[in-house]
């Protein structure tokens, strides 16, 4: 199991200093962090705040990455750095997210990024089914219960009493 620990104050804000001053993935605090490419192109896919409620106070990339830390180290939720957002806010998000689809957009599109990147087609077009993995039909069929219910018969010649 991998540890999940916060990292150093000093490191934290050293990495915090580089991600303002750069772009791309030099200044991610975690191998699980969006680079800012990746943000422009899932940014658009997250719905803005609710008109007539509350304004947003969260970082809604830092809860993303929230949810990509404890998805790539597969650490605990109680487990979850303090440089993330609270937990029960990642938490709410990933379940309001789940529900209204945005999850599976935001699967779609970074799936197509990576193959792109790895120089394969967005969409594969061969799949391989393994014959054990494969359900085949279910073998036999209804079984008569007549067997079990009736009585064994006997020959009279075997039976010395009769």
């Amino acid at each position: 199991m991998i540890p999940c620990r916060a990292p150093d104050v000093e490191w934290v804000s050293h990495v915090e200093a580089e991600a303002s001053q750069g772009s791309g993935s030099a200044g991610l605090r975690y191998e699980s962090d969006l680079t800012d490419a990746e943000w422009a192109q899932v940014e658009p896919l997250i719905r803005p705040a609710k008109r007539g409620g509350r304004p947003r106070t969260v970082n809604v990339r830092e809860v993303l990455n929230a949810i990509f830390y404890v998805l790539w180290t597969g650490c605990q939720w109680k487990a979850l750095p303090k440089d993330f957002p609270p937990r029960s806010t990642v938490w709410e998000y990933l379940d309001l997210w789940e529900w209204d689809g945005t999850l599976t957009r935001i699967h779609h599109v970074l799936y197509i990024e990576t193959r792109e990147k790895a120089g394969r087609e967005a969409s594969p077009t061969t799949a391989i089914i393994d014959s054990q993995s494969a359900k085949g039909a279910l073998k036999g069929g209804l079984r008569s219960t007549r067997p079990g219910m009736t009585r064994a018969r006997r020959s009279q010649a075997a039976s010395a009493t009769s």
